[in-house]
């Protein structure tokens, strides 16, 4: 069973998500197909038939959270240190065509959010980081051609 790498912020999110899903969502689900098939005719209810699906959805991801946080492997940032990028870390890098400065955090997949700065583990430029130093070169190969970055700082908080 393969590990799943995530940040405790990223963890406690997916739990939450979990609990408003079983406490709240499922719920509702319920009652809404209950009261769909008081109105008679099951075959042309569009309202049984979206809740139906409503319902079918939140199993579903109730199912993959639930085996998301069982391999979860939590990795607390903060309590590594180094100069190495590896999970975890907030790197600053330099566009070597641009000297664009751009910060991220390299982050489990569920957590990505690249408009703040959360990058994915899974994504190529992480991938390309994992490994490399503080003054390193890193290119990554980009659907608008190749990018070289400079690596400014590592930083694990």
């Amino acid at each position: 069973m393969e590990k799943v790498p995530m940040t405790a912020a990223g963890f406690n999110r997916l739990q939450e998500e979990l609990k408003l899903l079983k406490t709240i969502e499922r719920p509702a689900v319920i009652k809404a197909i209950a009261e769909a098939r008081e109105h008679g005719d099951l075959s042309e209810n569009a309202e049984y038939h979206a809740a139906r699906e409503r319902q079918s959805f939140i199993e579903g991801r109730v199912l993959e959270l639930e085996d998301k946080i069982s391999r979860a492997e939590v990795i607390d940032p903060a309590k590594m240190s180094g100069n190495t990028v590896k999970f975890g870390a907030t790197v600053t890098l330099a566009d070597q065509d641009t000297d664009e400065e751009t910060t991220y955090q390299i982050v489990g997949q569920d957590e990505s959010d690249i408009k703040n700065g959360m990058l994915s583990i899974q994504a190529p430029l992480a991938r390309a980081l994992i490994g490399k130093a503080v003054g390193d070169s890193v290119e990554v190969s980009t659907p608008g051609g190749s990018k070289l970055y400079e690596i400014i700082t590592v930083a694990f908080r």
